[in-house]
């Protein structure tokens, strides 16, 4: 697994370790520690209890198609609800830097990965301000009403996405 960098998003700066443990969102699920890659970390570069939508086009003609269905000149596009713009603003965000031999593929989702053992952080960061992250990065980052008009039509598409905490989520009108 080697040139794999595994990390961990959380607004506590202080964890000295990660413990498995059973998700409240998934109770039958063995205890783990959950990662994610590099390249799927932009997903959590939100508050924790955050609702958000995230989709990308892949390389090709395929992202001319994602970019021209959800009209942007970036490759990806994240979204949240506007209740939570100011979460987005003021949130201290850390990443915790993972080795990624404790580490296997989670087959349930692209760039996740889980451990079975305790982890100790190789070390943690601060992430700094969200919204300029997100521009720096060349993501869209859209401030929405309401989530699930995307969502809906992220989930009906045949591009890569990532939907998290929607339980969050302002109800279906």
């Amino acid at each position: 697994m080697e040139d794999v960098v595994l990390h961990h998003f959380s607004d506590d700066p202080r964890i000295e370790r990660f413990v498995p443990h059973v998700p409240q969102t998934n109770p039958n699920h063995e205890p783990a520690v959950w990662a994610i890659d590099d390249d799927h970390a932009p997903v959590y570069w939100f508050p924790r209890e955050c609702p958000r939508v995230a989709v990308w086009g892949r390389e090709g003609s395929d992202r001319d198609a994602f970019m021209a269905r959800f009209t942007t000149a970036a490759s990806r596009l994240h979204a949240i609800e506007s209740s939570w713009l100011e979460a987005m603003r003021s949130v201290q965000l850390y990443r915790y830097d993972l080795p990624s031999e404790a580490f296997a593929p989670w087959a349930e989702a692209d760039g996740q990965w889980i451990s079975r053992q305790e982890v100790v952080p190789l070390g943690v960061t601060a992430v700094g301000d969200l919204l300029a992250l997100h521009a720096e990065a060349g993501i869209e980052l859209r401030i929405v009403p309401r989530l699930w008009p995307l969502r809906d039509e992220v989930v009906a598409g045949p591009w890569p996405f990532s939907i998290v905490r929607m339980a969050n989520a302002l109800p279906r009108i």
